[in-house]
């Protein structure tokens, strides 16, 4: 699959053209960013490692029910993915009290939610992707009631899936964030599932590793990814 012109470029990838319309070419970066992009650095290995756990990550969620936009990988840092009209709404799951939503409520990290808690986040690099409700969503025209309704109904299931496939390799899903687009008229799950847009946390220790160890200068980064990554091939070699 040929490169061709730029199309986008976030904070952590890069999407081409490809000579299929249907298709685009999705980069992952090393470049890492936190606080609104106040904090900026490098992971080395992070874009190799997140374009391998998405890999996995859609496949085994594809296998469950879960219609996204991977393809297939290419090469050690890019992957096949299907072009999206991106709906400009985050979608955040959060499992266990953890980041803004322990400052918010008041409650100490790592404090179990009585319900699993879902949020809804503006994609606006110039706002800070603000949190809104579904009243805001309305208001707006940031997508329609009833894909509104798909993204909350996958993101649950997403949860699901994902919390059984960790839990017997030791990881606990404290919160993560999705993205969804629509494809030829079909709202999918986009984006990425790597430790840059989950929080994965060892369920004997407590030991994060996920970006907070970049975000709170926490040390040991590229150790903590790698480890995902060895941790969810060998979860998806059982299920297999």
């Amino acid at each position: 699959m040929n490169r061709g012109k730029l199309l986008h470029e976030g904070k952590a990838k890069q999407v081409f053209a490809t000579d299929n319309p249907d298709a685009v070419l999705v980069y992952f970066k090393d470049d890492a960013t936190a606080f609104d992009g106040k904090k900026r650095g490098e992971i080395t290995q992070k874009g190799e490692v997140n374009t391998r756990l998405s890999a996995i990550f859609f496949r085994h969620l594809e296998g469950s029910g879960v219609p996204n936009h991977f393809i297939e990988e290419v090469g050690p840092r890019e992957m096949l993915a299907r072009s999206l009209e991106i709906i400009p709404v985050e979608v955040v799951v959060r499992n266990v009290a953890a980041g803004s939503l322990a400052k918010r409520l008041g409650l100490n990290e790592g404090t179990p939610l009585g319900k699993t808690v879902l949020e809804f986040y503006y994609k606006s690099d110039e706002l800070g992707d603000p949190l809104i409700n579904r009243y805001h969503i309305a208001a707006l025209e940031l997508c329609t009631p009833d894909q509104l309704e798909i993204m909350a109904t996958q993101a649950f299931r997403v949860n699901d899936i994902l919390s059984d496939l960790l839990e017997p390799v030791g990881l606990k899903l404290i919160d993560f964030k999705l993205e969804f687009g629509t494809h030829k008229g079909e709202v999918i799950l986009g984006d990425e599932i790597s430790p840059d847009t989950c929080r994965f946390w060892d369920i004997e220790t407590g030991e994060r590793l996920d970006k907070d160890r970049f975000r709170r200068d926490l040390g040991g980064v590229t150790e903590a990814y790698v480890e995902v990554l060895r941790r969810v091939t060998r979860a998806v070699g059982a299920k297999d």
